[in-house]
């Protein structure tokens, strides 16, 4: 009669870093504040999901040059770079997408009538600093192929 022998096959780097929910809310996260900053970012130009000079405070408008379209443009140019920095170094990207946030926090609560997107964007804040963290934290142990 033959030992037993173990068949499991071993589990890989890669495979045990995906397994990880650390590393899961990581990618999550890296995903999320990727996309969302270039598709709004995007969208500035275009206006189609909502009219976004509106979301510019008088204040802002009256110090920046140009129109308030004009200084939306600004901000779209500025998301979509804050994406692709999240998408390339998301160590650094976390906190240039909560500063970018915190922000327009700041913008949004001296505007009358936007105190829920404010504290929306809170949450979004707080969720850009967990991924600068987490990008830390695995920055180093990347899944290898």
């Amino acid at each position: 009669m033959s030992s037993p022998t173990s068949t499991a096959p071993s589990v890989t780097p890669r495979r045990a870093a995906l397994t990880d929910p650390g590393y899961q809310a990581f990618v999550i996260l890296r995903t999320g504040f990727t996309v969302a900053p270039i598709l709004f970012g995007l969208d500035k130009f275009t206006n189609l999901l909502v009219d976004w000079p509106r979301y510019l405070a008088p204040w802002i408008d009256d110090i920046v040059p140009g129109s308030a379209q004009a200084a939306m443009y600004a901000v779209g140019v500025i998301e979509i770079v804050a994406g692709l920095v999240v998408a390339t170094v998301p160590r650094f990207g976390g906190w240039l997408v909560a500063g970018w946030l915190a922000g327009i926090i700041v913008n949004l609560l001296s505007i009358p009538g936007y105190y829920d997107v404010a504290l929306r964007d809170f949450g979004l804040l707080l969720g850009a600093v967990a991924l600068a963290r987490l990008a830390q934290r695995y920055h180093r142990k990347r899944p290898s192929h």
